[in-house]
């Protein structure tokens, strides 16, 4: 059992929902963003997004894509990305980590090679946003044989045929992207997307957690009843983006997990 299905199991136990925030890796530093890492957890974070900044992010929206130009002008590479992981994991085994991106800065560092750094570093799951199933031999395969959870995204628009194969290789949760677009363009209703978590329900067994325009408690308390967890990125992206400190950036982490917390799992 992976970190990852170990923290749903113990979730489930507990009858709660899941919360998952979204950091960009080396936004607006690396000190900074190892700082407010390391103090997710103790805001009430379930699991730990960490974004790989690129030069072409064609999913994200204008909050991301920013945070990622900032990361990229301190420095940040895939190397640095997996260096802050390693340095969070130096005093805090137990949140489960996922890295989210794009294929092509793991192309170059090779699909080998970046996987072992990810077991030494101590990542969990992959999200790779450009690489659909029908490449699933690139990274997909190997990334489960390498014991790492990789993680697809469904949307809207993905008929029962294209779940399918969404599904066929996917491990521990699913993430449904609630709004058809980019990240954090507006802001989903929970009666809206119940239908389509129905369906995914009656697809598969893992967890399905819901992200993309979620920027309020109330939002992520609304989307935690109809959900098994709750992704938030840009709205804490944005804080991150106006110098807010850390300590403020987490109490609002803090308020968003408490939401999503509230709501039982029964």
């Amino acid at each position: 059992m992976t970190r990852i299905e170990n923290t749903f199991r113990i979730l489930k136990e507990r009858k709660t929902k899941a919360f998952i925030s979204f950091i960009m890796a080396g936004d607006p530093t690396f000190e900074k963003s190892l700082a407010i890492i390391k103090g997710l957890p103790e805001a009430g974070v379930d699991l730990i997004e960490i974004g790989i900044p690129f030069t072409d992010p064609m999913a994200d929206g204008p909050s991301i894509q920013l945070a990622g130009q900032r990361a990229i002008a301190s420095g940040t590479t895939l190397k640095r990305v997996l260096d802050l992981v390693s340095e969070f994991r130096k005093n805090d085994k137990k949140p489960p980590i996922i890295l989210m991106g794009y294929f092509n800065p793991v192309m170059a560092m090779g699909v080998e090679k970046f996987l072992s750094n990810c077991k030494t570093a101590g990542v969990d799951g992959l999200i790779i946003v450009d690489l659909p199933p029908e490449e699933d031999q690139e990274l997909c395969i190997p990334s489960v044989k390498a014991g790492l959870n990789f993680i697809r995204l469904a949307t809207p628009t993905s008929d029962t045929e294209r779940l399918e194969k969404l599904l066929q290789n996917t491990s521990g949760f699913v993430y449904y992207v609630s709004i058809t677009g980019i990240t954090g363009a507006a802001t989903p209703e929970a009666k809206s997307i119940q239908a389509q978590i129905t369906e995914l329900k009656g697809n598969t067994e893992l967890p399905i957690c819901v992200g993309f325009g979620v920027k309020t408690p109330q939002i992520a308390k609304e989307i935690a009843k109809v959900a098994d967890g709750v992704v938030v990125g840009s709205a804490i992206v944005d804080k991150i983006a106006k110098n807010t400190s850390t300590q403020e950036i987490l109490s609002f982490c803090k308020t968003l997990a408490d939401a999503t917390h509230s709501i039982s799992s029964d």
